[in-house]
């Protein structure tokens, strides 16, 4: 190509000029300036295909998510404020599989919202869903969503300290017990507009799901005494730390469901800061411990009869919809945005490849060569989404944040 690559803002502005044409191609992750007629007209045609492959998805958004052998696969949507519930319907979103409530929380200046503003919050998108339902996270803050009430010893700080295994997520709610009731009445309020799923994050000991229960009951005793109403809940908890997998049958046992958490799952089973640049090229999502992980919580669920869904990231990215169903996961959520890319992809599979699939993952030892095997047969089967790379490129994928003459 005669065209120049921009690559950083200082070259853009030196590169780019008033009037001059531009191309930027996210999936490449380059900018194209003043393209020649050919590339132009390619580009073009690259976005009239996409725009019919679109229209193609979009006939499939109130259809099921159902293999070709007639496996079920429940897709849900992603949700972090009140106002994002309305894309999950529009999305064919089967409810929503996780609402981040910590958002409600941020960038108020530590003023944290009470509980009305809360349960107007979560009744509306609760209504909104009309009936489908809504699984609520409870406030997930520390490491990298803070809050200005949260002090600095519980954030990232000059003295390394580590906020990623500090005073977070169901540790934070436990030790703001008045803060923690106040959520939790909010929540068992807005249950009697629709079904509620409340989730718990970060839960890491039995100890601590003793005291979640204490905690709910009462909220229910302080709700029954002011005589608002409220409806049934279903209880889960997110597996996203390396003891909760392990000791998966333990915590079935007290719960409605569960729901993986893969971003951290996988930091923290790996012991890699995913932020950190420096050793990001080492979050592998297939490396072989996280995938026996997975496969023993999917498997654990089915035995116990216990919903297993999964939100993290990797639910989203098609090069992994074959492995994750293949394991036993049958709830995905996700951004509704990719919900009909993985849908269609579940339609025009069958369980027994993605099984064949996944046993070939479980048996590699390296992740290098779990990684080969699932991109091969991802971009033979299904080129259309996963003509470069499919989403972001593996963490092990040379280039990403692998050492100058490195291997990943």
């Amino acid at each position: 190509w005669s065209s120049d690559v921009c690559s950083s803002d200082l070259e853009a502005s030196r590169l780019i000029r008033q009037d001059d044409w531009v191309v930027i191609d996210g999936d490449a992750g380059v900018v194209i300036v003043n393209p020649s007629p050919i590339v132009l007209e390619e580009y073009r045609f690259r976005q009239r295909q996409s725009e019919l492959e679109r229209a193609r998805l979009d006939r499939l958004r109130h259809t099921p998510a159902v293999t070709l052998d007639g496996q079920a696969v429940e897709l849900l949507a992603n949700i972090e404020l009140p106002g994002d519930a309305a894309g999950v319907v529009e999305a064919g979103a089967v409810g929503v599989g996780l609402f981040r409530s910590e958002f409600l929380f941020m960038n108020r200046g530590g003023d944290l919202p009470g509980e009305d503003e809360q349960f107007e919050a979560y009744r509306d998108a609760v209504v909104a869903l009309q009936g489908l339902p809504v699984t609520i996270r409870t406030v997930d803050v520390g490491a990298d969503k803070p809050i200005e009430r949260m002090s600095p010893q519980e954030l990232r700080h000059e003295h390394g300290l580590n906020p990623a295994l500090g005073l977070r997520a169901i540790r934070w709610s436990l030790a703001e017990p008045g803060m923690f009731r106040q959520q939790l009445r909010a929540l068992l309020r807005a249950s009697a507009y629709g079904k509620v799923r409340i989730l718990f994050p970060m839960v890491a000991q039995l100890g601590e799901v003793r005291l979640i229960f204490e905690a709910l009951a009462r909220a229910r005793q302080q709700l029954d005494e002011a005589g608002r109403p409220f409806g049934r809940v279903e209880v889960g908890a997110m597996v996203e730390v390396p003891a909760a997998a392990l000791l998966i049958d333990r915590f079935l046992r007290h719960f409605d469901f569960v729901s993986i958490g893969t971003n951290d799952l996988i930091q923290y089973t790996l012991a890699i800061d995913r932020d950190n640049d420096d050793v990001s090229y080492l979050y592998r999502p297939l490396h072989p411990a996280i995938v026996r992980l997975l496969r023993g919580v999917a498997v654990a669920g089915r035995e116990a009869g216990i919903p297993v869904s999964l939100c993290g990231e990797m639910a989203a990215d098609p090069r992994y919809t074959w492995v994750l169903v293949g394991l036993g996961v049958r709830e995905l959520s996700m951004h509704p945005s990719a919900i009909p890319v993985i849908k269609n992809i579940i339609r025009s599979s069958d369980i027994k490849e993605m099984e064949a699939l996944a046993e070939q993952v479980l048996d590699v030892s390296d992740a290098d060569e779990a990684e080969e095997i699932v991109l091969s047969v991802m971009r033979e089967r299904f080129p259309e989404h996963l003509q470069h790379g499919g989403g972001q490129p593996l963490q092990g994928e040379r280039g990403q944040g692998v050492p100058e003459g490195g291997e990943p």
